[in-house]
């Protein structure tokens, strides 16, 4: 097995050994930046349960646990998802590696943009969910009929919950890369999406109202951003369609019929 996989050039053939040797190397990499990222996480699981910590009340930053195997698994698993936040660049560009040589040589530097900036934007949306969802939706909970209940907090299911937060909000901030992926293949163009906006940013309101959330402020923090970088998508697919290559018939200057 190679140490690094080589990819393939666009129209290169391969046999199907050769494709599955590649995709087993790709797979062993992104397994590998796994592990490492999971011991790093692991290493400094203190300092990413305080974090986590943050958004709660003061009287409430050290939550609860019920079983004598808790804390181990809860550290585990809180080190884990954070190992996958910082092995996210790898995998990217290990899948686009994979698939580039079916991508025309002169959509490839284009798509590789787009990689980073799927990256640049699952970690800008999950700063989003730390530093503004989180905070809203944990004092909202928390503070939801205070007077009539005991608040204490479990471990697991707080921690459960700031994952699922910041995972659905690094996911929603992948709208653009999704979108601009359909305009390259000519599935969708900014056209359509400047005619249909209504439709467009009430499917924004379905798929936040979709996402992991019970609260309203959860839903509408992850609403807003949707709506917000689907305007943004439209602007970046018109610059995307002006960068186009011209067809062969409008480059040698034949009308067509």
């Amino acid at each position: 097995m190679r140490p690094l996989p080589r990819r393939l050039a666009y129209g290169e053939e391969a046999t199907l050994v050769e494709h599955l040797g590649e995709l087993r190397t790709r797979i062993v990499i992104s397994m590998i930046s796994l592990a490492v990222g999971f011991g790093v996480a692991y290493a400094y699981r203190a300092n990413l349960l305080h974090w986590l910590d943050k958004p709660l009340p003061p009287n409430l930053r050290k939550p609860l646990t019920f079983s004598p195997a808790e804390p181990f698994i809860t550290s585990v698993w809180v080190s884990f998802w954070a190992s996958f936040l910082i092995s996210v660049p790898i995998i990217f560009w290990q899948v686009w590696g994979f698939f580039a040589p079916a991508v025309e040589a002169h959509y490839q530097r284009t798509m590789a943009l787009l990689v980073g900036f799927a990256t640049l934007l699952m970690g800008g949306g999950v700063l989003f969910g730390y530093f503004v969802a989180l905070p809203a939706a944990v004092h909202f909970l928390t503070g939801f009929d205070s007077n009539l209940y005991t608040i204490q907090i479990r471990a697991r299911d707080y921690y459960s919950f700031c994952v699922q937060v910041l995972v659905a909000v690094g996911l929603v901030f992948e709208l653009p890369v999704v979108i601009l992926g359909l305009v390259q293949l000519r599935v969708l163009s900014s056209a359509r999406l400047r005619k249909h906006w209504r439709m467009g940013l009430a499917l924004m309101a379905v798929i936040a109202v979709a996402l992991p959330g019970v609260d309203p402020v959860t839903t509408t923090l992850e609403m807003l951003p949707l709506m917000a970088l689907y305007g943004i998508s439209i602007v970046l697919a018109m610059l995307l369609e002006r960068r186009r290559p011209a067809p062969l018939s409008e480059a040698a200057g034949i009308s067509e019929p």
